[in-house]
C-alpha cells in the first residue's frame, strides 16, 4: 500500500484528540487541513515535529488551514505528551482504535511496526488531497514545504513543470 495520491478524496475519520474531544474531518469542509502524522509520541523527532506544527498554527490560519497531529498513541498518552511539550493550539489525534485504521486508509500504516509513517498530507476545502509526502523516520518534516503547498492552493505560488515553486 502506498500513500494516498494528490487528487484523491481524503477518507473521512472521527478521532478523539488529546483533550478527549471528537474531531471529525468532515467538519473542516470549507477549510484546508494539514494532517501531520508522526509514528509515536514521546520520541524526540516526533516532539520536534509537533512543536513545529503548533508554532506554525498562526501561519496556517493566515492560509485558511488548520494543522492536526496524528499517531496511533492512546488519548491519555497524547494528553500527557501535549502537556509535557507545551502544545496549546494543535489538536493531537489518537488513531488508537481500531489501531492505525485511519493511517491505513491514508496508505501510511506500517503493519509490521504497528505505527504510521512520518507523513504530511494537505487536504483542500473540498476534501481532496493536494499534497502528500512520507518523510524519513529520523527527519522532521519541513514546515516551509507544507506552507508552500498551501500557498500554491491559495494561488500565491504556482508549481513549475517540474513541481518546483514559482512565486
Amino acid at each position: 500500500m502506498s500513500i494516498i495520491a494528490p487528487g484523491e478524496a481524503a477518507p473521512g475519520f472521527d478521532l478523539k484528540d488529546h483533550r478527549g474531544e471528537l474531531i471529525d474531518l468532515q467538519s473542516y469542509r470549507g477549510q484546508r487541513v494539514v494532517l501531520a502524522w508522526h509514528p509515536l509520541a514521546w520520541t524526540s523527532v516526533c516532539a520536534k515535529q509537533m512543536q513545529a506544527l503548533d508554532t506554525a498554527q498562526e501561519a496556517l490560519e493566515t492560509l485558511d488551514a488548520v494543522g492536526l497531529g496524528l499517531s496511533v498513541d492512546p488519548v491519555p498518552s497524547k494528553e500527557a505528551w501535549a502537556r509535557d511539550l507545551g502544545i496549546v493550539r494543535t489538536s493531537l489525534l489518537s488513531d488508537f482504535w481500531p489501531h492505525g485504521g485511519t493511517a491505513e486508509r491514508f496508505g501510511i500504516f506500517r503493519k509490521k511496526d504497528g505505527f504510521s509513517e512520518r507523513a504530511v498530507i494537505v487536504i483542500d476545502r473540498g476534501g481532496i488531497v493536494r499534497f502528500a509526502k512520507v518523510y524519513p523516520m529520523s527527519e522532521v518534516p519541513d514546515m516551509e514545504e507544507t506552507l508552500a503547498a498551501l500557498r500554491v492552493l491559495e494561488g500565491v505560488e504556482t508549481p513549475d513543470s517540474q513541481g518546483r515553486r514559482v512565486s
